[in-house]
């Protein structure tokens, strides 16, 4: 009787668990169906209406489909794009009923890539004769970077300004995989091919040193460049301030012009009311970056112009197969471009890339169909924050190539990392392995022993010939000679500046200016663009990819900024292809 009612019980809760997920999935269902109509309708403003703009999440290149817009859950990614916030920034420049832009900017996670091409655009707002104003309670380096193109910028009375320059770090696991009897096997070309050095050393080589040092002095001088010219003080100035932490208190941050006053939020908008001309007693009229997509502008205007420029986005690690907005595949990528390719009216191609690169094979797939994309049309490459190894090799066949200054790219090495986990199963586990073969090398590649030195050589072979496809590729593109291109390449990683002198891109710039280099290559003026791939409708994407990003949602909750560490250890199991990646998780602070 005991065991029936435990059946039974466990029974009826596994149906009720059943009916509420299914009510879960009725009502995203009719979410979709309401927000969806609600997402395509065009809104009207009044005058004088300020623009919003907050940037605390991370950007991707272009928005997501949300079923969901202007609602946050997890696994559901709903945050405006690069490309919307800056054809909305672009189209604000015109629209009379837009007074000017209000920066809350508090917490900006982005990279320096992706915020120059926001800044690079707001400063040409600001030359149109409107206002931009910045708030904040705790300014970052990045989000005071951003704050610098502001007419005017305040901090809060308690809150803090951190410029004190910028930095790096790597994290090592050799001593966990040696407590675990963990032994990672690796095969490489390049001396800077570092992205195996967290597997095993302790510490940067010296080789990798060097190249982050470079990288982290162009990114930085950089920076104090744009900020000395935003802001009237000198870059020595400015250097002074951040080497001496001068910027202790909120009152130093005034006393050496770095922000324009110490203000309650309240009192910031008391001044944006005098700004728009909105009465005291009355609310501001506002609208948020994300709504003002639904705005009427300049590309409802080109709808009926003919002459179409591809823009296509390539974002993510670099995989074979399908892939996803957010993982670059090489099947789909390369479908993309065939269809760009193809069609008669796409003028031109302009590839997005944010990439730290991934599997050397699927990144050749890719090249391949930009070679001949080439052959046919204009073809520009626009960088953003990363476009390293494998996304160098994607981008290496186009006619120009576009970086920003503080994009990293270059890394041209490849690897192969094979774990020998014979320790960690026969002492850790208790397990042991046994079996047949056919032949010699049937079992080359387990990891349940260690390679033999006939197989490492049979590895390295391979991928000395991975190696030399590589700089053969970048050699033709970028008419260098095989010697030139090694000379800066052996896995080394630039900065936009850097590479431009290395000769591996040929000038600085966002994606609008990549734009303008292909409409002028294609011999026209005016353009609209079409964007590839195609995205997935809302509903599917939210079912394909609630579960994975529910997990990772959760972790990220818990581990906050020690993440990327998990995701750096998370990458060993599956670095047993031939890759052409980063050398590590790079996160400029």
């Amino acid at each position: 009787m005991k065991q029936f009612f435990k059946f039974m019980f466990a029974s009826m809760l596994g149906v009720f668990f059943s009916f509420l997920l299914l009510l879960v999935f009725f009502f995203i269902f009719l979410a979709a169906l309401f927000s969806a109509g609600a997402a395509d309708e065009t809104i009207t403003l009044s005058g004088n209406t300020l623009l919003v703009a907050s940037f605390n999440q991370n950007i991707p290149e272009r928005t997501p489909q949300s079923p969901f817009p202007g609602l946050d859950l997890p696994g559901v990614r709903n945050v405006t794009g690069l490309n919307d916030i800056l054809a909305n920034i672009r189209k604000a420049e015109s629209d009379k009923n837009i007074k000017g832009i209000y920066l809350d900017l508090s917490y900006v996670p982005e990279g320096l890539a992706t915020i120059e091409e926001i800044r690079n655009a707001l400063q040409k707002f600001r030359e149109s004769g409107k206002f931009i104003l910045a708030y904040g309670e705790v300014y970052s380096q990045t989000a005071y970077y951003l704050a610098s193109v502001a007419n005017k910028i305040y901090l809060h009375p308690e809150g803090a300004l951190d410029f004190s320059g910028l930095s790096t770090d790597v994290v090592f696991f050799k001593g966990l995989l040696e407590k675990l009897e963990i032994e990672p096997q690796v095969i490489r070309v390049g001396a800077y091919k570092s992205a195996v050095e967290p597997f095993t050393e302790e510490q940067m080589s010296e080789a990798s040193r060097e190249q982050m040092n470079s990288y982290l002095q162009d990114l930085y001088q950089h920076f104090l460049a744009s900020v000395a010219t935003s802001r009237g003080i000198s870059r020595d100035s400015l250097h002074l301030i951040a080497d001496s932490l001068l910027v202790r208190q909120p009152s130093d941050a005034l006393a050496y012009r770095m922000i324009d006053g110490l203000k309650y939020k309240d009192q910031v908008i008391a001044e944006l009311k005098k700004m728009t001309g909105t009465p005291k007693e009355n609310d501001m009229e506002t609208v948020t970056m994300g709504a003002y997509t639904r705005a009427a502008g300049e590309s409802s205007s080109k709808q009926g112009i003919p002459e179409r420029i591809a823009v296509i986005y390539a974002t993510g690690e670099i995989v074979s197969g399908e892939g996803s907005d957010f993982l670059i595949g090489s099947e789909r990528l390369s479908r993309a471009i065939r269809e760009a390719r193809r069609d008669d009216e796409i003028e031109a191609i302009v590839l997005r890339v944010n990439s730290p690169g991934g599997s050397a094979l699927a990144s050749d797939v890719i090249w391949r169909e930009m070679s001949l994309a080439k052959e046919e049309k204009p073809v520009v490459v626009s960088m953003g924050n990363t476009a390293a190894s494998g996304g160098y090799y994607i981008s290496c066949a186009a006619h120009k190539i576009v970086a920003q200054p503080n994009t990293l790219t270059g890394s041209i090495g490849v690897f192969a990392v094979i774990p020998n986990m014979q320790g960690f199963f026969n002492h850790k586990l208790g397990l042991t392995f046994d079996g047949v073969k056919t032949g010699a090398y049937s079992d080359l590649g387990t990891i349940t022993r260690p390679l033999t030195p006939g197989e490492k050589a049979i590895v390295q072979e391979y991928i000395n010939d991975v190696y030399a496809d590589f700089t053969g590729h970048v050699a033709k593109g970028r008419g260098m000679t095989l010697p030139e291109v090694d000379s800066v390449a052996r896995g080394r990683v630039w900065s936009g500046i850097g590479a431009v002198e290395a000769g591996l891109v040929d000038t600085l710039g966002g994606i609008r200016d990549a734009l303008e280099i292909a409409a002028g290559m294609a011999g026209t003026e005016n353009y609209r663009v079409i964007e590839y791939p195609s995205q997935k409708g809302p509903l599917e994407e939210l079912l394909n990819n609630m579960g994975g990003n529910i997990r990772t949602w959760m972790v990220k909750q818990e581990l906050g900024e020690n993440y990327r560490y998990f995701e750096t250890l998370k990458q060993l199991p599956r670095l047993s292809g031939v890759q052409a990646l980063l050398p590590f998780e790079i996160e400029i602070r």
